[in-house]
């Protein structure tokens, strides 16, 4: 305003001639020198007020959330996305969930791709329902178009959407990342080492990260695998992968050695275990410490016997191993049981199938064998069973 009172006034001053109005002189300057009034123009889109009303995000999720998408500049893409979000079935709180996730899944072009997306999708089979569910696993990969060819690739390996969901849950990169360089590779290196479809099937639904890892990692894996004995024709080689999986060289010698030392084995029986059993090495030190305490001071087991039958250290001790024995002692000391009948027996068998060898042949002689053994089962351990 001063400066434009200077300009005037030094104008008005300047004009020489005294026959020339200096109020027309003044309408004309103040015509050319104020600015034009101001457009009023629309408010700027606050997008974190917009994820907190609309999508139904907190205060701090529509902050973090908000530094991503800060280009947007009207609500009329997110609204789009929302629209069709709720159209395929999305709750409001599975829609903050996606957006918390992946904040720029409001930026999605509904037309360019979420249309065609959801359409490439139907024609696998999916139903809107099956689709609202992937939305919230997919992330970032439901905003590309080849999520839909690799969709395809796990549906027809894991049978339905109903085997592929719970792999999804774990490991959203399976549809982010590339078949060719990734799964397809790696899956043809596990049936290259005998692994049938139903073995390789199980393998990746413990492990879906055999899908999503580079080919030589698995090849390393594999190598392990054959380095502890376990050939790949046998029946044990998919444990052992799952043994050794992600686990350095070093690891496993550790784990082995710490195996050895809390069982008490020779470097031979700690062999002969894990070829039997590869997944002890997966086992913790307490659990399997507990375990080899009981079968070797309380039952009086040699540590070879173990080595041998390495299942006895994968069982329950509380819930099979401990009260399985309290009914075979029990029996064997009441002559109800032959004396050259091996424990290990008992405790291979179904829990139904053990009640109808032990339990229910000795109903008449003891009455409330069955209801010890369940007591034994729920950790109530009876001093001793009774006969009567």
């Amino acid at each position: 305003m001063l400066r434009l009172r200077s300009y005037v006034l030094t104008h008005l001053l300047s004009y020489p001639s005294a026959s020339a109005s200096p109020i027309s002189s003044l309408h004309r300057l103040l015509r050319t020198a104020a600015p034009a009034s101001p457009i009023s123009a629309s408010p700027a889109f606050a997008v974190e007020d917009y994820l907190v009303a609309t999508c139904g995000l907190t205060r701090a999720q529509a902050f973090a959330a908000s530094t991503k998408i800060s280009h947007l500049k009207s609500p009329s893409k997110p609204d789009a996305v929302l629209s069709y979000l709720a159209g395929l079935g999305l709750s409001g709180a599975d829609v903050a969930k996606v957006v918390v996730k992946d904040p720029r899944f409001l930026c999605i072009s509904v037309e360019r791709t979420m249309a065609p997306v959801v359409s490439g999708l139907t024609g696998l089979g999916l139903s809107h329902s099956e689709i609202a569910r992937l939305v919230s696993f997919a992330g970032v990969s439901f905003r590309t178009r080849p999520m839909v060819s690799r969709l395809q690739y796990y549906l027809h390996l894991f049978g339905s959407f109903d085997n592929l969901l719970p792999l999804l849950r774990r490991n959203a990169y399976l549809l982010s990342s590339d078949l060719q360089r990734t799964a397809k590779p790696n899956i043809a290196l596990l049936r290259e080492c005998g692994l049938d479809a139903c073995h390789i099937v199980k393998l990746c639904v413990r492990m879906p990260r055999l899908l999503t890892t580079k080919l030589e990692r698995v090849r390393a894996m594999v190598a392990c695998a054959e380095g502890l004995g376990v050939p790949r024709d046998s029946g044990m080689f998919s444990q052992a992968l799952r043994a050794v999986a992600f686990l350095s060289e070093k690891k496993i010698a550790a784990k082995l050695e710490r195996l050895k030392n809390t069982v008490g084995w020779s470097d031979a029986e700690v062999g002969t275990a894990v070829r039997k059993s590869p997944m002890l090495l997966r086992a913790s030190k307490d659990r399997t410490q507990r375990l080899s305490e009981f079968l070797i001071s309380e039952m009086g087991l040699e540590p070879a016997y173990v080595a041998h039958r390495p299942a006895l250290l994968t069982y329950s001790l509380e819930g099979q191993i401990r009260p399985r024995y309290c009914v075979f002692k029990f029996l064997k000391e009441n002559g109800l049981l032959h004396h050259d009948r091996d424990y290990y027996a008992a405790v291979l068998v179904t829990d139904k199938v053990f009640m109808k060898k032990y339990i229910s042949p000795h109903d008449e002689a003891v009455p409330h064998l069955a209801e010890d053994y369940a007591a034994a089962c729920r950790g109530e351990v009876p001093t001793i069973f009774r006969l009567t």
